[in-house]
């Protein structure tokens, strides 16, 4: 019988009282400076052509709008029995309570508004998010890792680790499967594709049908919403999503063969 390793992480990096820094949040704080880093490596290639001093603008918006996104799919999607219920909790987003399929369609509305604000094509400027998005995407599993939080089934695995809020019984560490697939073997191949297409809009839906397909596979190790349960007594709430992000990323590269704007 294996020994289980047991989740006993601080959650937060250091205490100053009032003030608290968190993994979590340092972990975004690191992969928006990343992101930005990489931007500039994009423009610098001539791939994406904006000014280097609209970076930190393009940023804003995405934190902007993703977050948006996030908390609207979380109350409306996958809990809206409890706050419909409880209004006055609808911006307590420190209760808890984002979605990454939300904050994937603020994603694309921020690109759009983006674009539209510095008359760019929204494939230029989605590929370009896609890119440079992925190493945000480990880092914040890694935090949610930190912090005890998604995780996994319930496992007799030697992969399985007990978790302080999860139970007695170990679990599958899904935020550790996540940041591996989501966001490194992602990373890379999107970088793969980037060497290899002349036309702006592939590598965004690429990136969103790809992350359907890891998302889906993913679901059947994380443990689902506990107020949704399972859909047709096999499927959660996050596959159908992942069903919706598989179509939409390929309807997106045809949208984009067709529209044709090259690199």
């Amino acid at each position: 019988m294996p020994t289980h390793y047991v989740h006993n992480l601080n959650p937060v990096l250091l205490d100053l009282g009032r003030v608290q820094i968190r993994w979590y949040g340092l972990m975004y704080v690191i992969g928006f400076l990343i992101a930005g880093y990489m931007l500039k490596k994009l423009v610098r290639e001539n791939f994406f052509k904006i000014p280097e001093e609209k970076i930190d603008s393009l940023i804003t918006t995405m934190i902007i709008f993703m977050f948006v996104g996030a908390r609207a799919a979380y109350v409306f999607i996958y809990n809206w029995s409890y706050y419909s219920d409880n209004l006055t909790d609808l911006l307590a987003v420190w209760k808890g309570g984002l979605s990454f399929h939300g904050a994937l369609v603020g994603l694309l509305a921020g690109g759009y508004f983006f674009a539209r604000q510095n008359k760019l094509a929204w494939f230029e400027v989605m590929d370009s998010v896609a890119l440079v998005g992925t190493p945000g995407m480990f880092l914040g599993r890694m935090g949610n890792f930190i912090n005890g939080e998604l995780y996994g089934r319930i496992t007799d695995s030697p992969f399985g680790i007990i978790f302080r809020d999860g139970g007695p019984f170990p679990r599958h560490p899904s935020q550790l499967y996540e940041g591996f697939l989501e966001g490194l073997v992602l990373g890379i191949l999107l970088w793969t594709i980037k060497k290899k297409v002349k036309v702006y809009g592939i590598i965004s839906g690429a990136f969103v049908s790809l992350y359907g397909v890891f998302r889906f596979i993913i679901e059947f190790f994380r443990e689902p919403d506990a107020q949704l349960g399972y859909y047709f007594g096999m499927i959660t709430m996050g596959q159908i999503l992942c069903f919706l992000m598989i179509f939409s990323g390929i309807g997106m590269i045809i949208y984009s063969r067709n529209k044709n704007i090259t690199i």
